[in-house]
This record gives C-alpha cells, sequence and structure tokens, in this order.
C-alpha cells in the first residue's frame, strides 16, 4: 500500500485515523489541507510526514508555477514554512524541507522548478523505501530464530514510504522464516499499536500478541519478551532518541530485565546538531487525546492534563541502532556521524 504520493497536482494520502475499520484516502488540495492532515495525525510517523512534506513543496511549487519568479519562490518559501512547522520533534520533516527548499532555490524558471521538486519528491520517497529494506536486512540479522520481539508504538509501511523501521526488521525476520512472534503494544493515547501496527501484522500473517501498555513489564519479569525493537522520531549526536511517549519507560524495564533493546530508523532521522536528547524539542499535543477514548469523553470534566507525545531515552539504555548504512553499538557519536555521510552519498 501507498503512503502517500502526488496525483494530478494534489497530495494523497491513507487517513491512519480511520484505520483499521476503513481504508480512507485524503486529497489534500493545498498547503494548508496537508498541514491539517499532519497536524491531526492522518498521516504519522517520522519519514512518512518526511515524504508528505516533500509533495506538499513540489505541490506548492506547481501551483505557483505561473507567476513572476520571484513570486513563485516565495510561495514555495510559504508553503515550506507552514509544513516544517507542523511537528516539531520528528526531524525528517525538517530534512525533506531543507533539501526541497535547497533545490528550489538553486532554479530560476519557475515551471522548471515545480517539474524538478515533484521528480526530487519522488526521490525521497523511493529512497526512504530501499532505506526501509536495508534497515530491515541489517535487523533481521540480529533476531535469532523464535524470538519474541516485543514493539510499540507504528513503524511499519504506513508509517514511511513502504516497508517500514523497527517493523520493517519484524516483517524481514517474518519473511526470513526466523519463527518470530511480534508483542505489540497498545500505544496510549491514540493506540497507534493497536489499531496500526495490529493491523499491519495481522494483514502480513506475522504472528503476534497485543498487549495494554502497562503488560510490558510483567512479561518481561515472567521471561516472555527476548528483545525490544521500537523506531525514532530524532537521534541526536550521542546516540539519545526522541520517540513516542512510553519508549523511555520501556527502555528502562528492558535494561532492568537485561533484554536488548533497538532503534531503527534512517540516516535522515539522524541529527548531528543536536549534541543530545535534551534539547530535542517535545511535542505536546491536545488535552482531549487522553480525557477522550473513541469520541467518548472518559475523565472529569475540567481535569489538568499533560500530553507530551514524544520522551527521550539516553543512548546507555540502547543496545543498538539500526539505520540502513548498517547497525551501531555504543559509543555512538563516530558511527552515526559514519552513518549520515553514508546516507547523504546515496
Amino acid at each position: 500500500m501507498r503512503t502517500v504520493w502526488l496525483e494530478n497536482g494534489t497530495v494523497c494520502l491513507v487517513d491512519q485515523t480511520r484505520l483499521p475499520h476503513e481504508t480512507i484516502v485524503v486529497a489534500c488540495q493545498t498547503t494548508d489541507a496537508l498541514a491539517e492532515a499532519i497536524r491531526a495525525l492522518r498521516i504519522r510517523g517520522a519519514p512518512a510526514i518526511g515524504v508528505a512534506a516533500a509533495y506538499g513543496i513540489a505541490q506548492a511549487a506547481a501551483q505557483a508555477s505561473s507567476l513572476p519568479a520571484e513570486r513563485s519562490l516565495a510561495a514555495v518559501q510559504s508553503a515550506a514554512r507552514v509544513l516544517a512547522a507542523t511537528r516539531p520533534t520528528a526531524v525528517n520533516l525538517r530534512w525533506a524541507v531543507d533539501r526541497m527548499l535547497a533545490l528550489a532555490r538553486r532554479i530560476a524558471d519557475p515551471v522548471d522548478r515545480a517539474r524538478q521538486l515533484a521528480a526530487e519528491a519522488d526521490a525521497i520517497a523511493a529512497e526512504d523505501q530501499a532505506a526501509n529494506l536495508a534497515i530491515g536486512r541489517f535487523g533481521a540479522e540480529q533476531i535469532r530464530p523464535g524470538e519474541r520481539v516485543l514493539t510499540y508504538c507504528h513503524t511499519g509501511g504506513l508509517a514511511t514510504a513502504g516497508y517500514g523501521t523497527a517493523f520493517g526488521i519484524l516483517r524481514a525476520a517474518h519473511e526470513a522464516a526466523k519463527g518470530i512472534r511480534v508483542i505489540a503494544c497498545e500505544t496510549r493515547p491514540v493506540l497507534q499499536g493497536a489499531r496500526l501496527t495490529a493491523w499491519e501484522l495481522k494483514t502480513l500473517g506475522i504472528p503476534f500478541t497485543l498487549i495494554t501498555d502497562n503488560a510490558a513489564g510483567a512479561l518481561m519479569s515472567l521471561g516472555e519478551v527476548d528483545r525490544v525493537i521500537v523506531g525514532a522520531d530524532r537521534i541526536a549526536a550521542n546516540g539519545d532518541v526522541a520517540n513516542k511517549i512510553g519508549t523511555y519507560t520501556l527502555a528502562v524495564l528492558a535494561g532492568a530485565h537485561g533484554i536488548p533493546f533497538l532503534v531503527a530508523a534512517p540516516t535522515s532521522t539522524i541529527d548531528l546538531q543536536m549534541p543530545a536528547g535534551a534539547a530535542i524539542p517535545i511535542e505536546e499535543r491536545a488535552a482531549a487525546e487522553v480525557t477522550h477514548a473513541g469520541g467518548r469523553q472518559i475523565a472529569p470534566d475540567g481535569v489538568t492534563v499533560r500530553n507530551p507525545a514524544f520522551d527521550i531515552t539516553p543512548a546507555r539504555l540502547i543496545a543498538a541502532i539500526v539505520t540502513e548504512a548498517g547497525v551501531a553499538h555504543p559509543p555512538y557519536e563516530r558511527r552515526l556521524a559514519e552513518m549520515v555521510a553514508a546516507g547523504v552519498k546515496r
């Protein structure tokens, strides 16, 4: 299934808020519509929103291609600012926007700019798919036959341009007939694990069990988890990782039980300008995500809510980071820099 694409000047995406009950494609005809889709989690997953932003900038360039050169470029830059501001934590978004803007500024003719930006967005999507396949291959090599692997949130094909990051490792291990079984956490408050990861696992025929988030520690204590694999929305230069809220808790639990904790992400998720995780901006989302479930209020009126969307897992709790450039082990600084350099050269 394609996650996001450009068709006849419209950015199309699978509405992840409607899954698993129905598969709906949303057609975003303007920058504002795409920005709303990103903020509302109709499309989510760090790589996927980076690809979406790339297509959004290509769309803006096409819509402005009949304007004079300076006005056309200004329209592209305006769209880039709107899209870049939608989700502050995931660095893939900014990475894709910066890459598209750099190309846009090198091209004087608006029509040629629109054509080349559309091709560049397609290239970003294709590169992400290739990176996912490589992540899956490298990560599957880390998994022993018969392992029970716990995963968190959703990192599958829908969260990327295809195949998946942490999910891609599970998929590759399954395709290699390693006989794995997946333990999927529900992932409160938006339930990406219950809605999306479970849907993709079931669709692909990968054996799995769905659990509540607060059951993970108990299963670890019973010896029912052999490995934890998660994705990332931003990786700092020192190996600290920003990922879905609750990831840090799982890393602490895994460490307490001697269970290897792996992170999987493309090199576009590595932010070498961010020295450590403490400096990564953490998005706070609407209180209604916590006070309501399935459209029904579950908390008293007027309660005070904290709803950080992400947390920081320190590098000391991470056994390995898997990218399309290979596997990094601590200490991470030098190897992550090498991986970014290899990704840039792709």
